[in-house]
Parts: C-alpha cells; structure tokens; sequence
C-alpha cells in the first residue's frame, strides 16, 4: 500500500498537472474569463485533492480486504475514475453555479464537461503513476 507521502505527491502533481490543462481549455470552451475560470478551477482543485487523498486511500482499503491487493486492472481502473468524479460532480456543481452566476443547469453541463476531462485525466495519469512509481508488491504488470 502506498505510504503517506507518495498519497500526497500523487494528489499534488496531480491537482498541479490538471490545473495547467483545464483551466485555459475551460475559459475557451465555455467562453469565460481565464481569471474567473482560474478561481472556478483553483477551488475545485483544492477540494478534489483533499477527496482524491481521501478517496484513494479508501479506495485501496476496500480493494486490498476484496481482492487482496491493491494492483488495479483495466475494468477496477475504470470503475475507480467513474466513481470519483461522480462524488466530485455533486460537490462542486453548487459552487460553480453559485461563483459563475451560472444557472444549476449550467453548472451541471460545466461540472459534467470537467469531470468527463478528468476522468479521461485521471485514467491515464494514474497509470502512468503506477508504472513510474510502482510499489514492490506489484512484481509484474
């Protein structure tokens, strides 16, 4: 299992790389401010880390009691990344439509547009994590 500190480099670099690509990609897509996009995506950036960290770390206790190990394959990879942006989904929609002035709607069409971009994100990074920073227990994959 991942110690702390490598749970906390994940979500970092994670949260850091993200940002450096969605915010211009959203203020061009939704025809917004890059400032008032930059706000939007900082403060969501701040709490999907904080859920990321928490969700990870949940996420691996249950594999590891399931399965036995936290070695994820394809199809685990997949159901991982829907599940937490489904839970990131319903806690940033309100704030979004609240910051843009933005109908629920809206922010949901918003909040969708991001968490289909990061699960897409999240998929490939987490992979590319785990072959870079792979734990011992993982002998081949």
């Amino acid at each position: 299992m991942r110690s702390p500190g490598d749970r906390i480099r994940h979500a970092v670099s994670f949260e850091i790389i993200g940002l450096l690509l969605v915010t211009p990609l959203g203020a061009l897509a939704f025809q917004m401010p890059l400032h008032e996009m930059g706000v939007v995506t900082l403060v969501s950036a701040t709490l999907a880390t904080l859920w990321n960290y928490i969700y990870n770390w949940g996420f691996d206790i249950a594999l590891d009691r399931i399965i036995g190990t936290t070695l994820k394959s394809g199809p685990v990879r997949v159901l991982h990344a829907i599940v937490f942006e489904v839970g990131l989904l319903i806690v940033l929609m309100p704030f979004i439509a609240w910051y843009l002035s933005v109908s629920l709607w809206q922010a949901f069409v918003m909040d969708l547009s991001f968490a289909l971009f990061y699960m897409l994100f999240a998929f490939a990074f987490n992979w590319a994590y785990d072959r870079i920073f792979p734990l011992p227990e993982w002998k081949t994959s």
